[in-house]
Formats: C-alpha cells, sequence, structure tokens
C-alpha cells in the first residue's frame, strides 16, 4: 500500500498492511499528538513511516537521541494531558528503563503508548530478551497481538487503559508481527487537532522518598484494578472446541497454534492471551479446571506457562501444564508450526495431515554470509587499521570492541576488527576495562555516528578523566544505517523533515579534552593508514573520526562518477590482495582472472591497494 493511504479518513475500508504500518494506523486513530523513538529493528518501519506522514498528520515527531530521551520525551508530553507515543526494540528498553520504570509511579495525566518490538530467534539483535519481564517488574499493563489487524486494534484498546487509570501501557510485538502483512479493516480517522497541553503540579511528579511511597502504593492499587479487567477482557478469550485438551497461546505464537489447529481438524481449546498482564487469573483458572491437559504456548520466556503453574497450585488444580518448564517445548528461539505439531503429538492423539515436505534439493547452496556493501566506507577503514597492526609487528593480540551497526561485520575475516561486543555505546566502555587490565595489547575499538550520539559520549569522557590509553574510530557514514538510513543528531534534519542544527562530532570530542583528534576520508587508505600509526602511537586516548557518507544516501555521487573500475590481467601477479585483504564483493576470481562486477561503486580503494596498479580508473 502506498503510504499516504494510512492517512485516508474513510471507516471500514480493508487494506493489506505491515504490521508496523498497522501501528502508525492504530496511533492515527487514536488520536497521537506526539511520537518519539530510537530507530531498532524490528520496529524500524514505523519511525521510517512517521517521518514522511507527520506533518501532514498534525503530530510531533522526532528521532530522538536514544530509547531514554524518547522516553522521556513522550512520558512528559503525556503529562501535559496529550496522548503519546514511543516505540523501540527490546534491548531498547534496557536503555529506557531508567526513566521508563519511575514513569509508571509518575503517571501520566493523558496517555502513553510504548510499542516494543522483541525478537525472538535474534534475527537482528545481540539477544531474545523478552519485554513481559520488563512489564511484570515495572507493573504497566502489557498487550500482545497475534496479526496487524490486532496491533491496530489492541492500540485503541491500550490507551483506553492508559486513559482510565492514568498508567503507561506496553503493546509487546515480535519480529514476525511487526513484519507480516494481513488485511486491516480501518475505523475512522480523523486528522491531530491537539498538539499542546498544560502542565499541572499535582504534587506526585517529584519520586523523592516520601512522594515515591505513595505512588508507589497507588501503583498497586492501579494494577489490581487493573487485573480484573484483564480477566474480563475481550483480549483475552477462550475458544471452547469440547476437547479435554488445552493451549494458552498469546502473541504471535498463537498464529503458529492456529495453524496445527486449521491444518489438522483437531479438537482442541485454546485459551488466547491477548492482555498478558496482568494475567487473567479468573479465566485462566477457568481454562484449567476445563482441561486435563493444557499446553502454554508463547515466545519467548515460560512467563504465562510460570503463572499458570501458580494459579494451579494456589487452586489445587490437577491439571498436566505443559510447556518449555517440562520440555515439552523448547526454551529458546522462535516457534514454527512443526513444533507446536509435535508438542501436541505427545499430549493426544491424532492424524498428521500435514503436507509432506519438499525433498530436500542435492544441488548444494553456496553460504551467503553477511557483509558490507561494495564500496562501504567501513571496509577501508578495516583495511588500513588492519594494515597499521600488521605493521608494527606485535606478538600480542591486538584488542578491538566493537558497536551496534553495520561495522559489526568487521568480525569477519580478513579484517578481523571486532572480537568483544556488548550493547550501544559499550565499545567505548568497554575500552577503558581493557586499558587498565592489559599491558602493551593495541587497543582500536569502532563505534559509528548514530551510536556515539547515543551512548558513547559519557564513556568516552570516562576514559579522558580516568587517564586509559585507546583509539575509537568513529565511523561517521552521516546516517544511521542499519535500520534503513534515519537521521541522527549529526545529520542537519530533524524527525519532522526540517533543517536542523547538526551536532560537530570534531567539536564535541574536542571539548571533552580529548587531545589527538583527527577527521579522515576513510577512502584514502594510504593517509588512513598513517593516521592510525599516530593515533596507535599517542599516549592516551586518540579519535579517529572517519567521514564519508554511506552509499545509502550517496547514490546522486556514486552515479556523478564518470569513470569505471578497470582490470588490466597482464599487470595482475595474482597476489590476490583486492579478493583477500580487502575483500570487496564486487571483486571475483574467476578462471585465474581477477573481475569486478556490475555492482561495484566506484569508490577507487581498490586502486589503492593493488600494488602493480593492474586495477585502476578509466574514463
Amino acid at each position: 500500500m502506498k503510504i499516504k493511504e494510512l492517512l485516508d479518513s474513510d471507516k471500514g475500508k480493508k487494506r493489506f498492511m505491515l504490521g508496523n504500518e498497522a501501528a502508525v494506523r492504530g496511533v492515527l486513530e487514536a488520536g497521537v499528538s506526539l511520537a518519539a523513538t530510537y530507530p531498532g529493528t524490528p520496529s524500524s518501519e514505523i519511525g521510517d513511516i512517521l517521518f514522511k506522514i507527520a506533518k501532514d498528520a498534525n503530530v510531533y515527531f522526532e528521532f530522538s537521541s536514544n530509547e531514554k530521551v524518547a522516553i522521556e520525551v513522550a512520558a512528559s508530553a503525556a503529562s501535559t494531558g496529550l496522548r503519546t507515543f514511543s516505540f523501540m526494540k527490546h534491548v531498547g528498553v534496557n536503555v529506557a528503563a531508567d526513566s521508563f520504570m519511575t514513569s509508571a509511579y509518575i503517571g501520566v495525566e493523558g496517555s502513553l503508548l510504548v510499542l516494543v518490538a522483541d525478537d525472538p530467534s535474534t534475527f537482528s539483535s545481540q539477544n531474545e530478551q523478552d519485554t513481559r519481564h520488563f512489564a511484570r517488574q515495572a507493573n504497566i499493563p502489557l498487550f500482545e497481538p497475534s496479526n496487524p489487524q490486532e496491533i491496530k486494534d489492541f492500540i485503541h484498546y491500550a490507551y483506553g487503559i492508559s486513559d482510565e487509570f492514568n498508567i503507561p501501557v506496553i503493546l509487546r510485538t515480535t519480529t514476525r508481527v511487526s513484519h507480516m502483512r494481513g488485511i486491516v479493516e480501518t475505523d475512522e480517522y480523523v486528522k491531530n487537532t491537539k498538539v499542546t497541553g498544560e502542565f499541572k503540579d499535582n504534587g506526585l511528579h517529584v519520586p523523592v522518598p516520601e512522594a515515591a511511597r505513595v505512588m508507589h502504593n497507588n501503583l498497586v492499587d492501579k494494577i489490581n484494578q487493573i487485573r480484573e479487567v484483564s480477566n474480563q477482557s475481550p483480549l483475552n478469550k477462550i475458544i471452547d472446541n469440547g476437547a479435554d485438551v488445552g493451549i494458552i497461546a498469546s502473541g504471535g505464537a498463537y498464529n503458529y497454534v492456529a495453524d496445527v489447529i486449521n491444518q489438522n481438524n483437531l479438537k482442541v481449546n485454546v485459551l488466547k492471551i491477548g492482555f498478558s498482564h496482568p494475567y487473567p487469573e479468573k479465566l485462566v483458572k477457568q481454562f484449567l479446571e476445563d482441561n486435563k491437559e493444557v499446553l502454554v504456548v508463547e515466545e519467548v520466556d515460560p512467563i504465562n506457562e510460570i503463572e499458570t503453574l501458580a494459579i494451579a497450585g494456589k487452586y489445587n488444580i490437577n491439571t498436566n501444564i505443559h510447556g518449555k518448564r517440562d520440555s515439552t517445548l523448547p526454551e529458546t528461539f522462535e516457534y514454527t508450526p512443526d513444533i507446536i505439531f509435535d508438542a501436541l503429538q505427545k499430549l493426544t492423539e491424532f492424524e498428521d495431515n500435514r503436507n509432506s515436505p519438499n525433498e530436500a534439493s542435492s544441488i548444494e547452496l553456496p553460504s551467503r554470509p553477511a557483509t558490507l556493501c561494495s564500496g562501504c566506507p567501513h571496509r577501508a577503514s578495516y583495511y588500513a587499521a588492519r594494515e597499521a597492526i600488521d605493521s608494527l609487528n606485535l606478538d600480542l593480540e591486538s584488542i578491538h570492541p566493537s558497536d551496534i551497526g553495520c561495522y559489526t561485520l568487521g568480525i569477519a575475516p580478513p579484517y578481523k576488527m571486532a572480537n568483544y561486543l556488548m550493547s550501544m555505546g559499550a565499545s567505548v566502555g568497554t575500552s577503558c576495562g581493557f586499558s587498565k587490565s592489559t599491558q602493551d595489547q593495541p587497543i582500536i575499538s569502532f563505534i559509528g555516528d548514530s551510536t556515539f550520539f547515543h551512548a558513547g559520549i559519557p564513556p568516552l569522557i570516562n576514559a579522558v578523566h580516568n587517564k586509559t590509553k585507546f583509539t575509537l574510530v568513529i565511523l561517521d557514514n552521516r546516517i544511521t544505517a542499519m535500520t534503513g538510513g534515519q537521521t541522527n543528531p549529526g545529520i542537519p534534519v530533524d524527525g519532522m523533515g526540517d533543517d536542523a542544527p547538526a551536532i560537530s562530532i570534531e567539536a564535541l570530542v574536542k571539548s571533552i579534552g580529548i587531545g589527538f583528534v583527527k577527521k579522515v576520508n576513510p577512502l584514502d587508505v594510504k593517509e588512513m593508514i598513517e593516521v592510525y600509526k599516530e593515533a596507535l602511537d599517542y599516549d592516551g586516548v586518540s579519535v579517529i573520526i572517519a567521514k564519508y557518507p554511506c552509499n545509502l544516501i550517496n547514490k546522486k555521487q556514486i552515479k556523478e562518477r564518470k569513470y569505471s573500475i578497470v582490470v588490466d590481467n597482464d599487470k595482475c601477479v595474482h597476489c590476490n590482495i583486492c579478493v583477500d585483504k580487502l575483500a570487496c564483493p564486487s571483486i571475483n576470481e574467476i578462471d585465474g582472472m581477477i573481475t569486478i562486477d556490475q555492482v561495484c561503486n566506484k569508490c577507487g580503494v581498490c586502486t589503492q591497494v593493488c600494488p602493480t596498479n593492474a586495477i585502476s580508473k578509466r574514463e
């Protein structure tokens, strides 16, 4: 569908939507006035869409510098009576947690919905943590849609809970739910007219200990009232098929359950959980009493299963409860219909009506490891770093803390420029630790421009103050590249598409007190190698800003390059530096000949690393 169709005001239209598109439609229908995020897959499309339509929708939207700031922007605006929206990937909640936890105490005068997209099986993340733990820790209601229609509808419902109880709420999606497509029937949309609110001091916005005690009691009272709402909620429903075997399923995992039941015509009862915190104790108790065997299906952790076991114990119900805890289901990763099928066959006998799987092909497919794009400036930065380190002839292994971004691909050969990774901004903090715990091992860490603004500045201050020694390379490719090309504070455009002050990384780094700061075009390989050598020799924290735009935003300049990169195989001595050490995906050796394919972006780095000038630019 076309993005502008999300602004269609008509009720009852059916459109084929991505889950994240349905989320945008949902918040627009709900009358959101403000939205804030830091981009993170699998939720990033929401921000991309809002960036394009926020002005037309009369909604303020920003790409905040990190998730903590995004929550603070949305929560404070909600305290002026506005309906606000924040969204992030699951690990972003870790960053936001300090403020988000307290927002539950403070509450909101308007309403605040936080969409968190979890990533079972870690398709684009460093872990597969389960956001439902956080909802329970913070005492914040949580909803789990299983398809695009439910995403939109649950958003309406969730805002109603936030309005009624003056509490932030969480909508938890997963990669499959965010990225699946389905038919969505729209409700009426009216362009937002409420762009400002009014803050009124009620004496309970500052959680000093005395006030925090009152706030906590208020929060517990709210969540107990909401527990009764959950028991009666239409988002939690029993599908009674007259069986004595039941399944409790929530979120995207419900889809696999539905597939298995429908494809095999199974008589199995289902309790579909859409409002999962507070857990609907009375409804679950009823379901357990009506079934002899119950399978709890959820992704990722056995949260509903543990609560179900507790309910069975509390009421002395003898139903056999199965799931992750008894190894009926795997404890990690996302599920498939086959996994659910196999689990159900352990509980009840039924005929296998699945389609016969296709026989495995005898053709051995080539592996396709993730790699940096052709012409990516990060490749040049890594090549130069490897050359500089190798020239030192050290007996000790070099240390390369890395960060979250495309550049994490530096872990792969031949660069091997990532051997320690934790979280956003941790390349700098861990470099501090390595600096204090090792001797003579060169430390070159890497961080992207967006990640530097997100979480790299405080640890760099720490590095200077505590007199550490390492080289930090800030890979400034002028965009938040890995999530699709969003803006960041270093770009002169804000989330509304308007001109904005661009924050100078160079000026910021110098203001901290870094004594060695060099800004280099990484495509100038010779200069880059020399700067690396100088930085490694510097006694203190040295910073190299490798500044060159990502190909995603550099397409015009690439098209304007009126030359091609050619290989003179008569000059080639088959040293294979271009293939084995630079490892650009556009360069291949075929039948003993070096070739350059059509995806070459003509960055020219290969012409600089070839020792015999066999690779050159031809006008």
